[in-house]
């Protein structure tokens, strides 16, 4: 096998190595079979060409052309001319199923199916990177530089994963770089004949010096990159270091990170189908207020709700009593078994609230504030059974009206709203509550101005944001849906001193004929919880058309009870429903769903299977990281522009003359690449000297043993033959020679100058000369073109008809 069909072959194991660190992200894995045969064929044309041979940069468009055909007939074939030629139809196919797929990284949670979109998006970014890595290693012989994409790659995918991509991944990624840089170490060793290592007793000889030498220096690099990050604390987790919400040192502690956990809402709101995320069977009689929460959002820093970064610990057999509730509360305790969907894969667990014993299998710890439990080093409902017992605490109005002050720790953390808020939020809330003594009332008060009075109305349509310009705007526009109504909810409470936070979960569901009751895409939901002292964190709802208004909710509630209670949007009715039925307050593709069964109420049961609390619309975090690593891609490839350039130069002028070429140009070609290489070892080239007293001056300054020396001279006596000699003698194995000047120079230099000969030469100075030298040479081409001299002329006609009719006048 040839060098450069070793080298290729290790540039498709060092991209799909880079590749693996994406496994974690999806499910199944299958795709990674897809694209290694896709980059196989790519690499396979990239080689015929090489053999016809084309010019580089026409075997990198060959490469490309073929990427762009398979990418056609496999995704786009019922679009395409003849199933492979990409047309506009195909063109925008393809379109259209990549911003799909970037829809769908930001709905589902990790790990996320394998949709068509996300498939053309990982097939696709494996077959870029590998293209770049084999153009780099194997078209234009510069291994080194190819660990950028495969740099950029497993970034992607690290920034992707929670807590970081493993260290396994890591491993393998590095592998795969170690092995392309020892293929062509191999190559270029080659290119010199056989290497002897070093001799053993019998007689047989090991593995060559430099091949012993890189992998000690691997083995070094790998070991320094994965036991300092974890030895040093100050640096981080480190590769090793544990994920969000994983375990302390004691496996008792640790903490869960402020990350979103969620998806988006909106996007699925806007669902065609609504698919069913889990489905449940409870001992609860009354299902009307039995919210499966995931998460609470309690951070609001003007940009984002989200949940603070908390401690966490191992699940206890029973869970603490919730803050703030006392025994004069009337609570039912109630027992929900739960099962989800295969395709649902949330870190965060659903559940009632307030949860009291939870029995499930797998690595799930429990974050105490927000009494939430979130899974650990990979954990996810991915098809999960679960038992939960769960209080349903049913507090009266008149309770909730003369709850005392919270505790001041609480009220302080709770009650807190960014600096920059719109003036809009404060002055607004003030006015809702006017007149309304205790902060039940103003609670309520807000209630029924978002559900009833202010003139809102519910649309899925509207532009997402949670931060103080998009509450401004949705104050201004009363136009949105569950997120702008909670969000916007909690920060006028907080502005009037209530403690409050915003919960993200699912409404109760449709009841089943078998008992069971189903929860879809479209019955996630995002509602205000306000904390009363007494009773501890409350469910209100302010979204009309969502979900189901609790008794407590009504002033006169605990005096009518609830059949009692006013006449009002989303009021329970005693009618009960065992599915949906549509209603003309329903927004497109939602459903009202019973109120005697779950989600009752007569609320529209539609929303998305988890929020994003950042971003609800989803889809911004996939752009700002494509932006990101491309960015940083440049400005990592930019240093590497000289080492290219170099490398090219070397190849073109030691190619010799070829079959029908000038003999003369090709040792001057030669003698030229000598002085560089000189030049790039610190020896300034004095074109003042003769061809030998040049040869001399570069054996002598640098230090050339021998046999380099040797060489030296015959390549300057072969340009002297070449320049003065009337019939010049032909001059054989040049390339040989300056390769062996160029080895001697780099063994002799101190190694800060073998670096910069390597790193930065100095002969590429000579592109900055070359670029501007073709820059001007192509603007008088311009100039001195056809076009440009007839307009030219017309412009010197108009001016002198323009002067002799000013004569005139």
């Amino acid at each position: 096998m040839s060098g450069r069909a070793r080298l290729a072959l290790a540039a498709i194991a060092a991209t799909l190595c880079a590749g693996c660190a994406l496994l974690p992200l999806v499910d199944p894995v299958t795709w990674l079979f897809q694209a290694a045969a896709v980059l196989a064929l790519v690499t396979g044309v990239g080689a015929l060409a090489r053999r016809v041979p084309l010019a580089r940069p026409l075997t990198l468009g060959a490469q490309a052309l073929a990427a762009v055909l398979l990418l056609t007939a496999l995704f786009a074939r019922g679009h395409a001319i003849a199933g492979v030629l990409p047309g506009p139809d195909a063109a925008e196919a393809l379109a259209d199923l990549a911003r799909a797929g970037l829809r769908d990284v930001g709905r589902y949670a990790i790990p996320a199916p394998v949709t068509p979109g996300i498939k053309l998006l990982l097939v696709a970014g494996v077959l870029l990177v590998g293209l770049l890595v084999d153009a780099l290693a194997v078209t234009y012989r510069s291994a080194a530089p190819a660990g950028l994409p495969l740099l950029a790659l497993y970034s992607v995918a690290a920034g992707l994963s929670p807590g970081g991509s493993g260290w396994l991944w890591f491993l393998v990624a590095a592998a795969g770089y170690l092995l392309l840089l020892l293929a062509e170490g191999r190559d270029r060793l080659a290119q010199w004949g056989r290497v002897f290592g070093r001799p053993r007793p019998d007689g047989t000889h090991g593995a060559p010096v430099p091949v012993r030498t890189g992998r000690r220096i691997g083995a070094l690099a790998l070991g320094v990159a994965l036991l300092v990050p974890a030895v040093l604390p100050s640096l981080g987790g480190g590769l090793l270091g544990p994920s969000a919400g994983g375990t302390g040192p004691d496996g008792g502690g640790g903490t869960i990170s402020a990350v979103n956990p969620l998806v988006s809402l909106q996007d699925s709101l806007n669902q065609p189908e609504d698919r069913e995320v889990l489905n449940y069977r409870t001992t609860a009689a009354d299902t009307r207020d039995l919210y499966l929460r995931i998460v609470a959002l309690d951070q609001f820093d003007g940009t984002a709700w989200k949940p603070s970064e908390r401690t966490v610990t191992d699940v206890p057999g029973e869970l603490p009593r919730p803050p703030g509730l006392s025994t004069d509360v009337a609570v039912t305790r109630i027992t929900t078994s739960v099962s989800t969907a295969a395709w649902y894969a949330q870190n965060w667990l659903p559940l009632p609230y307030p949860a009291a014993r939870v029995d499930l299998p797998g690595r799930w710890r429990f974050e105490p504030e927000g009494r939430t439990l979130v899974g650990d080093r990979g954990q996810n409902t991915h098809g999960l059974q679960y038992q939960v017992e769960s209080l349903q605490v049913r507090p009266t109005a008149r309770q909730l009206a003369a709850a005392p002050a919270p505790p001041a720790a609480l009220e302080r953390e709770y009650t807190q709203v960014p600096p920059d808020l719109p003036p809009i939020v404060r002055t607004t809330a003030d006015q809702v509550t006017r007149g309304a003594r205790t902060a039940y009332d103003k609670a309520v008060r807000l209630q029924d101005w978002f559900a009833v009075d202010g003139g809102f109305s519910y649309n899925t349509e509207v532009r997402a944001g949670s931060g103080t310009e998009a509450i401004a705007r949705f104050l201004e526009d009363k136009e949105g849906f569950c997120v702008h109504f909670s969000f916007t909810m909690a920060a006028m409470a907080r502005t009037l001193g209530i403690p409050a936070r915003v919960a993200v979960g699912f409404t109760p569901g449709t009841r089943q004929p078998d008992g069971t009751t189903s929860v879809g895409l479209k019955d996630a939901h995002a509602w205000p919880e306000l904390y009363f002292q007494g009773v501890g964190w409350t469910r209100f709802e302010p979204t009309p058309s969502r979900g189901t208004v609790p008794d407590y909710a009504y002033p006169d509630a605990d005096r009518t009870g609830a059949s009692g209670a006013p006449d009002r949007a989303g009021t329970p009715s005693e009618a009960p429903s065992a599915g949906p039925s549509t209603a003309p307050s329903c927004g497109p593709g939602e459903r009202r769903a019973g109120p005697g069964g779950p989600g009752g109420g007569g609320g529209c049961a539609a929303a998305p299977a988890t929020p994003t609390a950042q971003s609800p619309h989803g889809g911004g975090l996939p752009w700002t990281l494509v932006l990101l690593t491309l960015g940083a891609l440049v400005l990592l490839s930019v240093p590497a522009v000289p080492v290219l350039w170099r490398a090219r130069v070397r190849a073109r002028r030691l190619s010799g003359p070829g079959p029908a070429g000038d003999a003369a140009a090709a040792t001057l070609a030669a003698w030229q690449e000598l002085l560089d290489t000189g030049w790039d070892h610190g020896i300034l080239p004095d074109r003042s000297l003769t061809p030998r007293a040049a040869a001399a001056r570069i054996i002598r300054i640098g230090k050339l043993p021998p046999d380099a020396a040797d060489a030296a001279r015959r390549v300057a006596t072969a340009v002297e033959q070449a320049l003065y000699a009337p019939h010049p003698l032909p001059a054989t194995g040049l390339a040989a020679d300056v390769r062996q000047v160029r080895a001697g120079l780099h063994t002799a230099a101190p190694r800060p100058v073998r670096l910069r000969a390597h790193l930065a030469p100095r002969s590429a100075a000579r592109l900055r000369h070359t670029t501007a030298t073709r820059c001007s040479a192509l603007l008088h081409r311009c100039r001195t073109s056809r076009p440009a001299t007839l307009a030219r002329r017309a412009a010197a006609t108009v001016r002198t008809a323009l002067r002799r009719g000013a004569g005139r006048g």
